[in-house]
């Protein structure tokens, strides 16, 4: 693959071939078609036009121009290889922005590299590490609410979001779990539709104007938020002693400094762990529920790995150990992210016009990288809709380019919490497996892309005690 960065920032050409156009509607382009299924719109575009192509959407006068690359050679272009010319300036991450805080998924610049250097400490292995059993604990609880079910039916998505969430919380906040878990799941779902229904639409209202939808959102952000600034004025005042909550991560988020770096103020903090609660729940609940109903649909694929727990682990606890003790359960696990990867869609700005496989992105271009799509690329996997474990084995993922597989995104801006999302779906899927069979009820699930790839229905298992 060929490529270079335009020596001049702000050019408006390079010397390389446009981008292909996916057809769409005269007036409207593409917009009707992604607003229908976004997913399935960018696949066709690459089955039909390539791995370079250009979505336009919107009427002429207010349309944009979206240039979707979708190989693996390309995802490592803009993610890692020039990371610093494509950035996240676009109107989708501005919007999560002004309703989540300028935390770390959205934060440039400066304020980006003084936030890594603070959290990142909070962040390592052996940090993470300790937060297994406070997933074991969740995931323990939420087997015993599955054992009360009158018909033995659950909904995977729900309860792994319900999983996930109590987690995070847990991890974040200790002791006072339950005083966000209910206010995060009543106000999360309101502020999304509302980033979602601004960050594509081509023209907006003001924040500020009192319309339905603008009062809904601001209710929301202001309960959300002021759930978060309580519990971090509180512990600010009173840190907790010992026991649990004295290493939870809002503790040393707010004592995290270092030789350059001030510690984080009272409107810092509350940014990341709204950023912690979005990115740290709902990606792994997606991976969970997916995963879960994957094994639903493929009874040999789920026996296995039940074989693998019971042998590995017995009647003991998990702990962060047995990842690497569990290759057949952590390769399910990757495999259902290839099929549903939790951001199925990434968005980058670019800052100077760059040629990309001798085709030019222009500056200020909006650039579309699809994880859902490369996912499926015909090159890197082969029969790319079947669900196959094995694709993961080691000798398989050598084989394949880095960048086939990104479900935490890559380079400098790749996802700081990924280690703790294998952590805990590794424990919670072994967790499930040796309590209960599961059997996919659902077997067909509707998708769309949100902030987060999201079922638009049910995603129905039902769940029998394991024999013995």
């Amino acid at each position: 693959m060929t490529a270079g960065t335009s020596t001049e920032t702000g050019a408006e050409t390079g010397t390389g071939a446009r981008f292909p156009v996916l057809e769409g509607n005269p007036l409207l382009g593409s917009f009707l078609d992604l607003k229908a299924d976004s997913l399935g719109t960018y696949l066709r575009a690459q089955r039909r036009r390539g791995d370079l192509v250009r979505v336009d959407v919107g009427p002429p006068g207010l349309r944009m121009e979206m240039y979707c690359v979708f190989s693996a050679e390309g995802a490592q272009r803009v993610l890692a290889s020039e990371s610093a010319n494509f950035r996240k300036d676009n109107p989708f991450y501005q919007e999560i922005r002004d309703s989540f805080g300028n935390g770390l998924l959205t934060a440039q610049d400066e304020d980006y590299l003084r936030q890594r250097r603070l959290v990142q400490p909070l962040f390592t292995r052996k940090r993470v590490d300790g937060y297994a059993g406070a997933v074991a604990d969740e995931t323990g609880s939420t087997l015993a609410a599955w054992a009360r079910s009158r018909d033995g039916i659950v909904d995977v998505s729900d309860e792994m979001m319900h999983l996930a969430l109590r987690a995070v919380s847990r991890i974040l906040f200790g002791a006072d779990v339950d005083a966000t878990v209910d206010v995060v799941h009543r106000c999360f779902p309101v502020i999304t539709e509302y980033v979602l229904r601004r960050g594509y639409s081509p023209l907006n209202v003001p924040r500020g104007w009192p319309t339905p939808g603008n009062r809904r959102a601001a209710a929301a952000m202001d309960e959300l938020y002021g759930v978060c600034d309580r519990i971090i004025s509180e512990r600010r005042r009173s840190p907790s002693p010992g026991g649990e909550g004295s290493e939870d991560l809002l503790t040393l988020l707010a004592g995290a400094q270092s030789a350059d770096d001030a510690a984080f103020d009272a409107a810092e903090l509350r940014d990341q762990v709204l950023i912690f609660l979005l990115a740290g729940h709902e990606t792994t609940a997606t991976s969970l529920a997916f995963a879960l109903h994957l094994l639903g649909r493929h009874p040999e694929v789920q026996a296995l790995a039940r074989e693998e727990v019971t042998r590995v682990l017995g009647d003991r606890t998990p702990g962060a150990a047995d990842l690497d003790r569990l290759p057949y359960l952590t390769r399910v696990l990757k495999e259902a992210m290839r099929l549903y990867p939790a951001a199925p869609v990434i968005g980058r700005q670019a800052v100077a016009a760059t040629e990309i496989d001798g085709h030019t992105v222009p500056a200020d271009a909006t650039v579309i990288l699809a994880p859902w799509v490369t996912h499926r690329h015909p090159r890197y996997w082969s029969d790319p809709d079947r669900f196959d474990p094995d694709r993961f084995l080691p000798e398989a993922e050598a084989a394949r380019p880095r960048y086939a597989w990104f479900p935490f995104g890559g380079g400098p801006r790749a996802c700081i919490g990924q280690h703790f999302s294998m952590l805990e779906s590794v424990i919670a899927l072994a967790m499930v497996l040796r309590a209960y069979e599961i059997e996919a009820v659902d077997t067909e699930v509707p998708l769309s892309a949100g902030i987060t790839l999201r079922a638009e229905g049910p995603m129905r298992c039902r769940i029998r005690p394991v024999a013995g």
